[in-house]
């Protein structure tokens, strides 16, 4: 019956409707699973929120809330890359660019009242051994996320495995700073985590120095 929705709702709508669905759909689904994860984002409630129906939602993704949550992750990866790039591009060094997206992630989540930090925590941490589909995609978000760092590192000189470590190091911290920054709606967690960052990343590049 969905299937058939999708078609009776879909095959109407035009090109630039359709697609304006879909976003709708992964948009609404990215934000609800921040907040909850995908256990607690209800198909009903995404559907409703979204302003879209049950057709159009396996219209476009005929494997149905998973599938869904998958383009949901993407799309917060992607969300959360424009935000650590704007902070890494802020300044030429990396120690204060660092330092820069730890303060961008402060401010971020103050302003969402505490309830959206990392956009697939939640999702990774509840699907643990069970949804390999969504173990994937987020593992992949994490992955992406330290290749941006690593890459504001190597172009500042470090060695590859060095700023393969940092950026691991910093992605890593970040992540728990926001869960703390959140559990105790202060954005002290972040600015703190940022700081000794940006002296870590300062100390290796201090010692590259001494050593050339």
């Amino acid at each position: 019956m969905a299937a058939a929705e999708a078609t009776a709702t879909d095959e109407t709508a035009t090109p630039q409707t359709a697609l304006g669905t879909r976003d709708r759909l992964v948009r609404t689904a990215s934000r609800l699973m921040q907040r909850g994860g995908y256990e607690n984002t209800p198909v009903k409630q995404l559907v409703r929120e979204a302003g879209a129906t049950l057709g159009s939602l396996y219209h476009f993704f005929p494997g149905g809330k998973q599938e869904l949550a998958v383009a949901a992750i993407h799309y917060g990866d992607e969300e959360f890359t424009e935000l650590i790039s704007a902070g890494l591009a802020s300044h030429p060094d990396p120690a204060r660019a660092v330092e820069t997206v730890a303060e961008l992630l402060a401010d971020a989540l103050a302003a969402s009242d505490w309830r959206e930090g990392c956009p697939v925590t939640t999702t990774a941490l509840e699907t643990v051994g069970r949804i390999p589909e969504l173990q994937t995609a987020c593992a992949r978000a994490f992955a992406h996320w330290e290749e941006i760092v690593a890459a504001k590192l190597l172009a500042s000189g470090h060695p590859e495995a060095r700023a393969r470590d940092l950026a691991s190091t910093v992605i890593n911290t970040l992540e728990g700073a926001e869960t703390s920054a959140q559990v105790t709606r202060s954005r002290t967690p972040l600015l703190v985590a940022g700081r000794h960052l940006a002296r870590l990343v300062d100390s290796y590049a201090s010692q590259a120095g001494q050593a050339g």
